[in-house]
């Protein structure tokens, strides 16, 4: 690797540690501390390289060939260069570590709201620039606070990673689907309608529906109210979703654990 690509690294590196979005990350203490060791590591190597070279020109300038200094400081060179690029591998995947954390919720594994918001416009610039229709759906788990307060937060929690999971089994392969707050979860159905998009949530509901969560008692039942839209051209995107939303709302207040297409 180049002494720019190196530059290049240590720069983006010093970005993620100084980006305050990554404060609490629990991979960032991680990457700071390889990254000094990997600047100690270097400043050592150069340090040993120097005295070294001092001590090597005054012993043996007079009997070692010109030939023989090259292929030294050769060995040299490549000893630094394997080190160099072995932790420019590892700074390179704690990168790659940090930003798959970013993007997937800590609970339940899934994408997260940032996720979700990063998929939801490329989706979007996308149906626009091919015109094809793009659905969108909400979902809340129906009175998720008397689980929390019967049970604990633990069954809760519980509750919350098999849902993601039912979730994630449930949509087509090419859906996009996470946690987009609390008990909600956002569904993005590329390539089709509201109303086409109706069958796949509700396979969705009925996943939902059958789940059955291990407690200290009885097994725990489950379901979750959906609002599905659908993206409209030349539409903001929060549009769209209080769209959702408002048909979120609207399945609860009919009755919960079922379904409402937003108008």
């Amino acid at each position: 690797m180049s002494m720019r690509d190196d530059k290049d690294l240590s720069l983006a590196v010093e970005a993620l540690l100084a980006d305050p979005a990554y404060a609490r990350n629990p991979l960032r203490q991680a990457l700071d501390e390889l990254y000094t060791e990997f600047r100690n590591v270097l400043h050592q190597i150069d340090r040993v390289t120097r005295i070294s070279d001092r001590y090597q020109s005054v012993t043996r300038e007079r009997t070692q060939s010109l030939t023989e200094r090259y292929q030294k400081q050769l060995r040299q060179l490549e000893k630094m260069a394997r080190i160099s690029d072995r932790y420019q591998s590892m700074m390179r995947d704690l990168n790659e570590a940090l930003k798959e954390a970013a993007t997937r919720d800590a609970l339940t594994g899934i994408g997260n709201r940032r996720m979700l918001m990063d998929r939801l416009k490329a989706e979007t610039a996308r149906a626009q620039r091919m015109g094809r229709p793009l659905a969108l759906a909400l979902l809340d788990v129906d009175r998720f606070k008397t689980v929390n307060d019967a049970w604990g937060h633990e069954i809760g929690d519980r509750a919350l990673v098999e849902i993601a999971r039912a979730v994630s089994d449930a949509v087509r392969d090419y859906d996009i689907c996470g946690r987009w707050g609390g008990e909600e979860f956002m569904i993005i159905m590329p390539e089709i309608g509201a109303r086409e998009a109706v069958p796949v949530v509700e396979r969705v509901r009925e996943a939902v529906a059958a789940l059955k969560v291990a407690t200290p008692g009885e097994p725990l039942s489950l379901s979750a109210s959906f609002g599905v839209t659908e993206w409209r051209p030349e539409e903001n995107i929060s549009d769209t979703i209080c769209r959702a939303d408002a048909a979120m709302f609207a399945a609860k207040h009919a009755g919960r654990n079922r379904l409402e297409v937003a108008a």
